[in-house]
């Protein structure tokens, strides 16, 4: 029942264009995920190992936790797992952390949580990823060589170019209420390996998998919150039928 009422709030959600005033707050783009659909989660596992794993980690789960995901320990060993890491570990990079403060000027983060850490008053953090993982844009004055709409001056490279292609920020004047704006509108300038509906369908798996680790027990902490409710109104309603039955002789 949940899981239709959630696909149904996703169909009726509007996503928005990628454009955005200069003199206003990014609007973040509704990220199209369902944390029912394995087959979502086990490509965004398999992305996640494959692009964020070498600079980032996930130092708070372990690679048999997605066991939970419907993959078998085997299916894990042989596609998520390096060769020199146990099913049992945790999902840790490899990378020293005194080389990527060198290379990037700071440690990348640890990200198992960071899909709840993004949460704010603009959205929740899976739309925070979904629009950031979508917004990086060519910048030669930047170390990297890019930037983010989402996060401006970003130390962090753009990992998914190839995939995506490269994007270029252009400058436009849009009509609003009887004046002009000056609005940025992301363009690709050259095409990556993926259309831009498959990279966004790509984006949409990593942050769906991504929204899974940050809270991996979350539909077994709702089954048990809704037991509980379930019997505390079982409580209350007996209690209520006790108190009658001793107050039935009392005016």
């Amino acid at each position: 029942m949940m899981k239709t009422i959630k696909k149904i709030a996703a169909i009726l959600l509007i996503v928005p264009a990628l454009a955005w005033a200069s003199e206003g707050e990014v609007k973040l783009d509704h990220a199209p995920i369902d944390p029912y659909d394995q087959e979502s989660l086990q490509r965004g596992a398999h992305a996640f190992v494959n692009y964020c794993l070498n600079c980032h980690s996930a130092s708070y789960m372990r690679y048999n936790r997605l066991r939970d995901l419907g993959l078998s320990e085997q299916q894990i060993r042989e596609n998520l797992v390096f060769p020199d890491v146990k099913v049992g570990d945790l999902m840790k990079t490899a990378i020293d952390p005194k080389d990527a403060k060198e290379w990037f000027g700071t440690t990348p983060p640890d990200l198992t949580v960071v899909a709840r850490s993004r949460s704010s008053h603009a959205g929740p953090g899976s739309d925070w990823l979904y629009t950031y993982l979508r917004t990086f844009y060519k910048d030669s004055t930047r170390p990297t060589g890019w930037n983010n709409v989402v996060y401006p001056n970003v130390g962090m490279p753009h990992a998914l170019w190839q995939l995506q292609g490269e994007q270029v920020l252009k400058e436009g004047k849009q009509q609003a209420e009887g004046y002009m704006k000056t609005v940025h509108e992301l363009a690709l300038d050259k095409p990556g390996l993926m259309k831009p509906v498959e990279y966004d369908r790509f984006v949409a798996d990593l942050v769906n998998y991504m929204t899974y680790m940050s809270e991996p027990a979350r539909d077994d902490r709702t089954t048990v919150g809704l037991y509980a409710l379930i019997v505390i109104s079982i409580l209350i309603a007996l209690s209520y039928a006790l108190k009658k039955a001793y107050w039935k002789d009392v005016h």
